[in-house]
């Protein structure tokens, strides 16, 4: 069975941190690209981050460059997102994709999400 379960969202004061993680489980893991995602209430959803199969290569959003990392430990079926200096705008749901083109074909897989509360 297939699953990603995201973990590690919580309320923090502005300014802290946090670190999501996102697990997978069912399928060959490193294969994907996984990215991460978030959405604020009545706000469309927004990549904010996306590392690649071996973990080579790394991409951010503007609005969270140089406050938030992506990793992965591959051997753990596992990617991270560190998020230092958590601001207001922040606050969303986190949720991860997982992404392969398999024989033309897109496959993705997501998780149900995870909330981050940004107050203080």
């Amino acid at each position: 069975q297939v699953q990603l379960v995201e973990s590690g969202g919580g309320l923090v004061q502005p300014g802290g941190s946090l670190r999501l993680s996102c697990a997978a489980s069912g399928f060959t893991f490193s294969r994907y690209v996984v990215s991460w995602y978030r959405q604020a209430p009545g706000k469309e959803r927004e990549l904010v981050a996306t590392i690649t199969g071996a973990g080579e290569s790394t991409n951010y959003a503007d609005s969270v460059k140089g406050r938030f990392t992506i990793s992965r430990d591959n051997a753990k079926n596992t990617v991270y997102l560190q998020v230092n200096n958590v601001k207001p705008e922040d606050t969303a749901v986190y949720s991860c994709n997982a992404h392969r083109i398999n024989w033309g074909l897109p496959i993705d897989y997501w998780g149900q999400g995870t909330q981050v509360t940004v107050s203080s």
